[in-house]
């Protein structure tokens, strides 16, 4: 009888270097949930707004129609690949910050809570539902007739209509959220939400509810117009590195402009009128960029707001030239047009070499949703400074925490 002598083979050990790596990656993956889900908050749909806008006056200028005159001359093949690829790059970014956002909702509702009452972050509440309105007015191949736009508006406009019953109400009602002590640039979104709303629903042929959503848009944007060019009590009450959203002062009477022309079906001085008021704060702003000296210092998410302002005029001046046949408004719509990509061209590169400052820590909402959150569940105190461990945020919290239990 032979006897083996052949030792039993064993795979060698994975390298500790390996070992190190994965535990490494692990540890930071156990983290990263809680880190984005507390950090990130409505204010993060600016990008999606500005994608959706921009995929919007790519389907104006590339997709032709009879009556359009200002449509880029392309092969069918090649603005449908056009269209199609900026569309599904904006859906893809609007659905996982959508997840993000609807998971936060269910593990950090107080901090939802403590959003709504935010004088600003209120405003982006309205951010997502005008993002996924957007989407669906630019789709390349869903018609405003078809059953699922019909279906998919009713879904996006509905929270609209509600947050307007709650926030409008709050305004014109006694207490501390009446609109001279909260008003602020921001607040714009709201008007902006019910004037996409407006749109969607003239393109689908219900007049009707598009003049209801336009009127109570208009009527709120001229209340908060006045109020916040008076700069009474209150109205001045933004950080310096949310100054971005001062171009919303041009963004809501450019959305005024396509929502009417919508209504009526052609750029009439209605629609003219409010076009030239948004170029008109359009230059009265970049000829202020001290305004905004202290939001360039460094990059965060507040920049996006540049972005979706800008190409909303650009999307006005194109239904402009429409209408106005000459130079002078071809040279306003390609001057715009060609602003608004390079704006969300260099936004884009930024964001992907800058993702660590995505989620700054000394962001003005954040500061305040994460205080409740921390005085809510004070037994959770660990947890939040186990991520954030450098910096003046986790210092507020901690004070502000010693200060409520003597």
């Amino acid at each position: 009888m032979e006897i083996q002598t052949s030792l039993p083979k064993h795979s060698p050990p994975p390298p500790i270097e390996q070992t190190v790596v994965s535990k490494l990656v692990a540890e930071r993956t156990k983290h990263l949930v809680p880190l984005i889900l507390t950090r990130i908050h409505a204010g993060y749909f600016r990008i999606t707004l500005s994608l959706g806008w921009q995929a919007l006056l790519w389907k104006i200028l590339l997709q032709p129609t009879q009556d359009s005159k200002i449509a880029i001359r392309a092969p069918k093949v090649f603005y449908s690949t056009i269209l199609t690829i900026i569309w599904s790059f904006s859906l893809v970014i609007l659905i996982l910050l959508s997840l993000l956002y609807s998971l936060k909702c269910i593990f950090r509702f107080s901090m939802i809570k403590a959003e709504f009452m935010h004088h600003v972050g209120v405003n982006y509440l309205f951010a997502p539902w005008i993002s996924w309105l957007l989407i669906l007015e630019s789709a390349p191949f869903v018609t405003p007739k078809h059953v699922s736009f019909v279906i998919l508006w009713w879904i996006f406009a509905i929270p609209v209509i509600i947050l307007d019953v709650k926030i409008y109400g709050q305004w014109f009602t006694k207490g501390k959220r009446f609109l001279t002590a909260v008003a602020n640039p921001a607040s714009q979104l709201s008007v902006v939400g019910n004037l996409v709303g407006a749109r969607a629903a003239a393109k689908m042929e219900w007049r009707e509810v598009s003049v209801f959503l336009f009127s109570l848009g208009m009527v709120h944007y001229l209340v908060l117009f006045v109020t916040l060019y008076q700069r009474l009590s209150g109205g001045d009450r933004l950080p310096a590195m949310l100054r971005p959203v001062f171009f919303l002062f041009f963004a809501a009477p450019s959305v005024a402009s396509l929502a009417w022309y919508s209504i009526s079906g052609s750029f009439d001085t209605p629609s003219k009128m409010l076009f030239f008021l948004s170029l008109f704060l359009f230059a009265s702003l970049i000829c202020r960029p001290a305004l905004f000296r202290k939001a360039m210092r460094r990059f965060n998410i507040a920049w996006w707001a540049y972005s979706y302002p800008i190409t909303l005029l650009a999307l006005a001046s194109a239904r402009y030239e429409q209408e106005v046949q000459g130079g002078v408004s071809r040279a306003i719509r390609l001057l715009l047009s060609g602003l608004s990509v390079l704006v969300l061209l260099g936004l884009l590169l930024l964001t992907a070499f800058n993702p660590k400052l995505l989620l700054p820590d000394n962001d003005p909402i954040l500061l305040t949703t994460a205080l409740c959150f921390q005085l809510s569940f004070s037994h959770r105190t660990p947890m939040l400074t186990m991520w954030s461990n450098e910096g003046p945020f986790p210092k507020r919290i901690k004070r502000v925490g010693q200060k409520g239990k003597s």
